[in-house]
């Protein structure tokens, strides 16, 4: 302190800490927590842990997220629809925009997203929350490439009838391939590679060279 200086004057005249809106702040914690999932896995999901990345105290965490297990559960939310988001384009033809989900699926670009499908399936076994969750979510990518195989459809670029169908084969082998994710060694095996892309195209009616990774 400084001579002649109250610690009433110092605190008054340090900068004012600027409090965040509820809203953002807790989007940000979410968003803190969506990456620890991503990272490290759902179970590295603690308050403590996210107050640290944050760097503010860990009942400032708990106010917002008195159970950990709400927390889990946004956080497996905001990381796969952000995922989900990366996955197929907004842009292009029906065709085009399944190749890219397929070609980054079978480049292994989605291999954090697999690992994190595979952990919250595990955890949901004995977390209510999660697995409604999780079933909220599988919902939302049926619809969303339902909707594009229809659409393909309707434009002539896929020869059958059951969009519906063509979705579950699809997410079907996405999920086979995705299950390999947590593999020390790599599985080289060119049916393997190529999975994903053979069932789609079979799913689709067309030629697997057309959904295929170079």
């Amino acid at each position: 302190m400084e001579p002649g200086r109250s610690s009433a004057q110092e605190e008054r005249s340090e900068p004012a800490r600027t409090r965040k809106p509820a809203a953002e702040r807790r989007a940000e914690i979410v968003s803190v927590a969506s990456e620890i999932a991503l990272e490290d896995g759902l179970e590295r999901i603690t308050l403590r842990a996210v107050a640290d990345r944050l760097g503010v105290r860990q009942g400032l965490i708990g106010h917002y997220f008195p159970a950990v297990g709400e927390l889990v559960a946004e956080a497996f939310t905001a990381a796969v629809t952000g995922e989900r988001d990366r996955l197929v384009g907004a842009s292009g033809t029906p065709t085009e925009r399944i190749a890219a989900l397929v070609r980054r699926v079978e480049r292994q670009e989605s291999e954090g997203l697999a690992r994190l499908w595979l952990n919250a399936r595990h955890l949901a076994r004995r977390d209510d929350r999660l697995a409604d969750v999780i079933e909220a979510q599988e919902a939302l990518d049926r619809a969303r490439l339902e909707a594009l195989v229809s659409e393909g459809i309707a434009a002539g670029e896929f020869p059958i009838a059951d969009a519906g169908a063509a979705c579950v084969r699809i997410f079907m082998a996405v999920d086979g391939f995705g299950a390999y994710a947590n593999n020390p060694a790599a599985f080289d095996e060119p049916a393997y590679a190529h999975f994903v892309s053979d069932v789609a195209a079979w799913a689709l009616g067309i030629g697997p060279a057309a959904l295929r990774a170079e």
